[in-house]
C-alpha cells in the first residue's frame, strides 16, 4: 500500500476510533445524568389520622420501580405508604396516617423514596425525591353544645350554640343536611340556624359536628324535640288560557306545534327545581353575622290564597298532572300593591327567577332569608341595605301566578321554612333568642323581638 493511502487509512481508523470513543462516553454520560424520579404534591400544612394525602411519582426514563412515603419526626422514618409491582413511568401513591404506629403529634417532614429502573454506568439507588414539612395533630377538636331551640316540628328552624375549640369548621346536621354555623359571641363561641325540612320526621337525626384544619372530627347529637305537624293540599285547575299566557313568557324556546300542556310541565318541574338551586347559590353568600333585629314584619292588609308546604295537584281537562309542593305564602291585597322588607338586611338578589318571575331575596344574616316573588317591578339592587318595612317593588302577576299577589318565603341556608315562627315575637323569644342569651352570646337588638309579642298570624299550617 502507498505510503500516502497508509497515512490516510490510519488517519481514517483513528477518527472512526475517536467518534465512536467520544461518543460512547457521551452517550453514558447522558445515561448518567437522566434525571431520579420527581414528586408531584401538596400536602396539607396540618395532617391528622385521616388526612388523605396522596403523591405523583414520575420516572423521568424508564419506570418507578419502588417508592415509599416515610414520616420522619428525627428518629426510625415510619413507612404510610409503598409502591414495587408493577413498575411504571408514573405511580400515585395514596397514604393516611390512620394506624402509623409510632407517628406523635408535632412537626414532622413526610418525605417521599423512590427508584427507576432506568440503566445508568454508575447505579443510582434509592433517594429521597421530595420532603414536605408538616404538622402533625391527631386530637379532635373539643366540642360542647350550650344551648339550643327545645323543640321543632317539620317545616320549621331552629338554633344551636356550641363552644369548641381549633375547628376550621362547624356545622348543624339534619338528616343529610349540612347547616354551617358562624363564631358569634365569647371566644371558641359558634351560632347556626337549622332548619327541618317539612317532610322530615321526628325520626330525623340531628347533630353538630366539628372538624379542624387537620380533618379530625368531633360530633354531638341533639335531644331536640320533634313535634307534629300537618300540612295541606290544594287542587288547582289548569286552564287553556293559562297556558296560552304563561308557557311563551316563561318558555320562549318551546316550539309552536307542541302541545302547551308540555311546555307547562317543562316550566312546574324543571324551572321549580332550577329554582330551588338557585335559592341555595345565594344561601351560600349570606353575613356572618345577624342583620336583623325584632319580630319579621307581615304584610298588612293581606288575604292568605296559600299557605307554606301545601301539597298542590295539578288538574288539566278532568285529568291529573303533576304534583308539586308549594313553599311560603300567596298573600294578596290589591293590584301591584308595595311590598316591604319583612325586617333589616342586605339584598342578595334582585331578577327574574324562573317560576317565580320578578324576585327579590335579602339576606338577614346567619344564612336567614326572606323571598319575595311575583313581582311586577323591582325597586332595589343586590347590595343594598334595606330596612325593615322599605319597600323592595310590587306585588304581580310575573312567573307561574294565576293573578297578583305576592309569593313570600322564609329561607334557612336555603332551605324554605314556615314564615308564620318568623312572625310571631314570642317564637324567635322562646326558640331563639332566649337560647342565644342563656348561652352567653350577646343578642343586641335581636332581644327586642319579645318586646312587643303579636297576636297570632292569620293563617299557619295544620
Amino acid at each position: 500500500m502507498p505510503r500516502r493511502s497508509r497515512t490516510k487509512f490510519v488517519a481514517v481508523v483513528v477518527l472512526l476510533v475517536v467518534v465512536v470513543v467520544v461518543g460512547g462516553v457521551a452517550y453514558l454520560g447522558w445515561r448518567q445524568s437522566v434525571g431520579t424520579p420527581t414528586v408531584t404534591a401538596t400536602p396539607p400544612a396540618a395532617v391528622g389520622a385521616k388526612t388523605p394525602l396522596q403523591f405523583a411519582v414520575a420516572a423521568a426514563r424508564g419506570n418507578v420501580a419502588r417508592a415509599e412515603v416515610r414520616v420522619n419526626q428525627g428518629g426510625t422514618p415510619v413507612v404510610v405508604a409503598r409502591h414495587e409491582t408493577p413498575a411504571a413511568p408514573r405511580v400515585d401513591l395514596r397514604a393516611t396516617l390512620e394506624g402509623a404506629s409510632g407517628v406523635r403529634e408535632g412537626s414532622a417532614a413526610l418525605e417521599v423514596w423512590a427508584v427507576d429502573d432506568f440503566w445508568r454506568p454508575i447505579r443510582i439507588g434509592e433517594r429521597m425525591a421530595a420532603s414536605y414539612p408538616v404538622t402533625i395533630d391527631l386530637t379532635p377538636p373539643r366540642l360542647d353544645v350550650a344551648g339550643k331551640t327545645p323543640y321543632v316540628a317539620p317545616g320549621g328552624a331552629g338554633v344551636v350554640i356550641v363552644r369548641v375549640a381549633e375547628a376550621a369548621q362547624v356545622e348543624t346536621r339534619v338528616g343529610a343536611l349540612a347547616f354551617p354555623m358562624f363564631p358569634l359571641g365569647p371566644e371558641g363561641t359558634r351560632v347556626g340556624f337549622f332548619a327541618l325540612p317539612y317532610d322530615f320526621g321526628a325520626g330525623t337525626p340531628i347533630a353538630v359536628a366539628a372538624q379542624d384544619a387537620a380533618g379530625n372530627a368531633a360530633s354531638r347529637g341533639l335531644s331536640a324535640e320533634v313535634l307534629p305537624r300537618r300540612f295541606r293540599a290544594d287542587r288547582i285547575e289548569v286552564k287553556e288560557t293559562f297556558l296560552q299566557l304563561k308557557v311563551p313568557e316563561l318558555l320562549p324556546q318551546h316550539p309552536a306545534s307542541a302541545p302547551l300542556l308540555d311546555g307547562f310541565l317543562v316550566i312546574n318541574r324543571d324551572q321549580r327545581r332550577q329554582a330551588e338551586e338557585e335559592k341555595r347559590r345565594v344561601a351560600a353568600r349570606t353575613a356572618a353575622t345577624p342583620l336583623w333585629e325584632g319580630a319579621f314584619l307581615q304584610p298588612r292588609n293581606t288575604k292568605v290564597f296559600s299557605n307554606f308546604a301545601e301539597t298542590r295537584t295539578y288538574v288539566y281537562q278532568g285529568r291529573e298532572i303533576d304534583t308539586q309542593v308549594h313553599f311560603g305564602f300567596d298573600l294578596a291585597s290589591t293590584k301591584q300593591a308595595p311590598v316591604p322588607a319583612a325586617n333589616k338586611g342586605v339584598v342578595a338578589f334582585a331578577a327574574p327567577l324562573t317560576i317565580y318571575g320578578n324576585t327579590v331575596i335579602v339576606d338577614h344574616g346567619l344564612g336567614l332569608m326572606t323571598l319575595y316573588g311575583h313581582l311586577s317591578s323591582i325597586g332595589v339592587k343586590v347590595g343594598d341595605a334595606v330596612t325593615r318595612g322599605q319597600e323592595l317593588g310590587r306585588s304581580g302577576t310575573t312567573g307561574l301566578a294565576l293573578g297578583d299577589h305576592l309569593h313570600y318565603e322564609v329561607l334557612v341556608h336555603g332551605v324554605s321554612v314556615t314564615p308564620v315562627e318568623w312572625w310571631d315575637a314570642r317564637w324567635i323569644r322562646d326558640r331563639i333568642t332566649e337560647p342565644l342569651k342563656a348561652a352567653g352570646v350577646d343578642v343586641g337588638a335581636l332581644a327586642g323581638a319579645g318586646d312587643a309579642a303579636r297576636a297570632a298570624p292569620r293563617a299557619s299550617p295544620r
